[in-house]
C-alpha cells in the first residue's frame, strides 16, 4: 500500500507551540478526525497508524501536546501549571488555527479520551461525533482496577512492586522489569511492542515531566496530581454520538469505562475481545473498520 502523503507545522499556543500532522486534504467535504493522544506527556507516534482513516477523503490530524513529543517542552514549569484546563485550551487553539472548529469529529485515546471527555462537556459547536478509547472516565475506579490486576500477578511480581513502592525507588530496574510484567498483560500484548509504541514511550522517558507530575511513575502507580479527577457528574452534559472502545484484557477495565455508556444519551460501547489498552495495535483491522463505520454513519 503507497505511504500517505501528510504536511506538518506547529501551532502558536502563547509562548508554546503545538506540533501538529495533517494526513489528507483539509479542503475535503468530509469532516476531519482530530486524534489526542495519551499519556498525559506521550507523543502521537503509537496512534499513526489511525492515519489509514484517511484513505477515504477523510482528513486525519495528528498533534503532540505541550510538554511532549515534538511541541515545546517546559519542564521549568511549575507542577501546577500541568492540568486539564491547559490541555482543552491547547486542543480547543489547534482547531481554531487550523480553521476546522465548525466541524470535526474527534477520538481520544486513555488520557486523550479523557481530555477529549473534557472538551466535549464544553459543547464546542463544531463537534459532530466523539470517539472515546480505553480511557477511564474516574481516576479513583481506574486506581481501584489497577490494584485488582496487579492482584493477579505472580506474587514475587507484587512483592517487587510493593517495596520499591513503599522504598521509593520506582526508578530501579527491577521495579521496571516487574512494571513490565502489568503493561505485556494489559497494556499492549504484541510482544515485542510495535515500533510506534516503543517511540513514544522513548520520547516520554527523555522528559517524563508532564506523565510524573499528572499520572505517577508508571500506569498503575497513579500518584500524580490526576489521581483525584473524574467526569462522572459533567458526562450528561455530552450531547454528540459517542462511540465507547475498550479492549477486553484492558487496563481500563469496565468499572472505568461504564460511565461514558450510562451517562452519555447517545453512545456505543464495542469491547476487543483479543485487545488490552492498544486495540489499534493488537486488532487493527478490527479497530479501523469500527472507528470508520462509526464516522460515516
Amino acid at each position: 500500500m503507497e505511504p500517505l502523503p501528510f504536511t506538518e507545522g506547529f501551532a502558536p499556543f502563547g509562548p508554546l507551540e503545538t506540533w501538529y500532522r495533517i494526513t489528507g486534504d483539509l479542503e475535503s467535504e468530509i469532516p476531519p478526525l482530530v486524534v489526542v493522544h495519551g499519556g498525559p506527556g506521550m507523543s502521537h507516534d503509537y496512534l499513526v497508524s489511525l492515519a489509514e482513516l484517511s484513505r477515504d477523503g477523510r482528513p486525519v490530524i495528528h498533534y503532540d501536546q505541550v510538554g511532549g513529543g515534538r511541541s515545546t517542552h517546559a519542564p521549568e514549569k511549575d507542577p501546577q501549571f500541568w492540568t486539564p484546563k491547559l490541555f482543552v485550551d491547547e486542543l480547543d487553539n489547534l482547531l481554531y488555527f487550523l480553521g476546522i472548529a465548525d466541524e470535526f469529529d474527534l477520538l481520544g485515546q486513555s488520557w486523550g479520551g479523557m481530555l477529549a471527555a473534557e472538551y466535549a462537556v464544553t459543547k464546542p459547536r463544531g463537534l459532530r461525533r466523539l470517539i472515546i478509547s480505553n480511557s477511564p472516565a474516574s481516576m479513583p475506579l481506574w486506581i481501584e482496577a489497577a490494584n485488582e490486576l496487579r492482584s493477579n500477578l505472580p506474587a514475587d511480581v507484587r512483592a517487587t512492586l510493593f517495596t520499591h513502592e513503599q522504598d521509593g525507588t520506582t526508578d530501579h530496574p527491577n521495579y521496571l522489569a516487574a512494571t513490565q510484567e502489568f503493561y505485556d498483560r494489559h497494556v499492549c500484548r504484541v510482544i515485542p511492542n510495535p515500533p510506534e509504541l516503543t517511540a513514544t514511550t522513548e520520547q516520554m522517558l527523555d522528559d517524563p515531566t508532564v506523565y510524573f507530575t499528572m499520572n505517577g511513575p508508571n500506569e498503575f502507580h497513579c500518584i500524580g496530581s490526576l489521581k483525584d479527577w473524574t467526569i462522572i457528574d459533567r458526562l450528561h452534559q455530552i450531547t454528540v454520538p459517542t462511540l465507547v472502545l475498550s479492549g477486553a484484557f484492558d487496563e481500563a477495565q469496565p468499572r472505568c469505562v461504564e460511565p461514558y455508556v450510562s451517562e452519555i444519551a447517545q453512545s456505543t460501547w464495542v469491547v476487543f475481545e483479543a485487545s488490552s489498552h492498544t486495540p489499534f495495535l493488537e486488532e487493527p483491522e478490527a479497530y479501523l473498520a469500527t472507528v470508520s463505520e462509526f464516522l460515516a454513519d
